[in-house]
């Protein structure tokens, strides 16, 4: 493609997103620039959830396979899956790396180390595509989602001058989202917080008492991890509050990676060095397996002292939970323990059995209706 029919490409795109009046027509009008653009058959647009470790697929357009709606209602990737995407995210970007596009060929590697498999190629494979360029979107200097376009078996591969082409169409894109997401900014920085980028305590609050909604209508699994990163107050005393930020968002990328192995879960800070997990649907093993890693991840964080980690689950012998807040206090009483007995690991409400001191603990009575965590952690301390 010669540099006037580039140049004509990269105002269309602009243009058509610049009309769009909602985000879904923003989404459909960069996939569709991009996949024209590019000269594909085939075009995505997905957004890192950050806060759920995965990537989503807004829309697909062009030369859909059977499985590919235009508007998904649940495509994802967990971003563990994907090794170039971890690579870009947290070691080459990181690092001083400019946010490039890259190319993939459906004759590239599928295997790797044991147990790794390659899902682009894979996936490439499965949809009887010959090759795709990828392109990292990034939004305000963080890493926002990518642009995908792909190209069917038997059409000329992608190159690298392809690759660069996106590399600016990327850009575009994004100044694009920027517009659209600024119609949404009020109701992001009310449900995020600002630092680890994770969700806030306003959005657990929400999302716990619909969960626990769901429990007693339909009987879901509803799971909550609460954790303290323990040792925050030694870093920011010894070495200063800015490394004791960069402690606080390191942690967030390691909840938001193991929330990654919970679908659905959602990551957060509460506030301080207080943060939690909550899991709608997955068994409770499957939460006490993450929380476990969770403990091990971070405890092999260059700062800090690991982190306290307790695990409350309507699938486990805690008695009935008809509100957030008696799943709350289980699950911060069970952290309230795993911190005072330095435990490695994590601690689980109601695996102790009929008399779990957890389960006491959390329901003793109370002289405040609805007490802050501090204030009913501090009524047991020793």
């Amino acid at each position: 493609m010669g540099d006037d029919r580039r140049l004509a490409a990269v105002v269309a795109l602009a243009q058509g997103m610049a009309a769009a009046h909602s985000a879904r027509e923003a989404w459909r009008a960069a996939a569709v620039g991009g996949c024209l653009a590019l000269g594909g058959s085939f075009a995505a647009l997905s957004v890192w959830e950050r806060e759920l470790g995965r990537l989503r697929v807004l829309v697909n357009v062009g030369r859909r396979a059977e499985d590919e709606e235009e508007f998904p209602e649940d495509e994802s990737y967990p971003v563990h899956q994907f090794a170039e995407i971890t690579e870009f995210l947290h070691e080459r970007w990181a690092g001083g790396g400019e946010p490039d596009a890259w190319v993939e060929t459906a004759e590239g590697p599928a295997a790797g180390r044991p147990g790794y498999v390659h899902q682009r190629v894979a996936a490439l494979r499965r949809r009887g595509r010959g090759c795709c360029v990828v392109a990292p979107i990034v939004l305000h200097g963080r890493a926002w989602g990518e642009l995908y376009v792909a190209r069917p078996v038997g059409e000329r591969v992608f190159e690298r001058a392809d690759a660069d082409f996106a590399t600016v169409l990327a850009s575009v894109v994004a100044a694009g989202i920027a517009q659209t997401e600024r119609l949404e900014e009020v109701r992001r920085l009310a449900y995020t917080d600002a630092l680890t980028g994770l969700a806030n305590r306003r959005a657990v609050d929400s999302a716990l008492d619909e969960a626990v909604e769901r429990h007693r209508a339909e009987g879901v699994v509803v799971s909550l991890v609460v954790c303290d990163l323990n040792g925050l107050k030694r870093v920011n005393d010894t070495h200063g509050h800015a490394v004791g930020d960069r402690l606080l968002e390191r942690f967030g990328s390691v909840l938001s990676l193991c929330g990654a192995m919970l679908p659905g879960a959602l990551a957060a800070r509460l506030g301080g060095d207080e943060f939690c997990l909550l899991a709608v649907g997955p068994a409770a093993d499957a939460v006490v397996k993450a929380a476990e890693e969770l403990c091990r991840r971070a405890a092999e964080l260059e700062l800090g002292d690991g982190v306290a980690c307790g695990v409350a689950s309507t699938e486990d012998p805690v008695g009935p939970v008809r509100s957030a807040r008696r799943l709350f206090r289980l699950a911060d009483a069970a952290q309230y323990r795993a911190k005072a007995e330095r435990a490695a690991g994590p601690v689980v409400a109601g695996r102790e059995g009929p008399d779990d001191p957890v389960v006491r603990l959390a329901d003793e009575p109370s002289r405040e209706e609805d007490g802050e965590r501090r204030r009913f952690r501090g009524r047991h301390s020793p």
